[in-house]
């Protein structure tokens, strides 16, 4: 099953390691150092609004940060 994420964009269900709130995550140090060097290597997809939220997803051995403007509690609504 797939998830929509917004931006005509959608991810297996199967390759979500986790949903994350931008607002409650980032408050870390570690949470932004993790972006930080994801950004920085690559792994960072986007989105074309304000972001709310990021899914962290690995599939086929690449780990990928996608952001979205949608908010972690719609997205996990959409996948029950």
């Amino acid at each position: 099953m797939y998830l929509s994420i917004g931006n005509d964009m959608a991810v297996r269900d199967k390759s979500i390691i986790g949903i994350f709130d931008l607002d409650n995550t980032t408050t870390s140090k570690r949470t932004r150092a993790f972006l930080s060097r994801a950004e920085k290597e690559g792994e960072v997809v986007p989105c074309d609004d304000l972001p709310k939220s990021f899914i962290l997803t690995s599939e086929y051995g690449f780990t990928k940060v996608r952001l979205t403007a949608l908010s972690a509690a719609t997205l996990e609504k959409r996948l029950k």
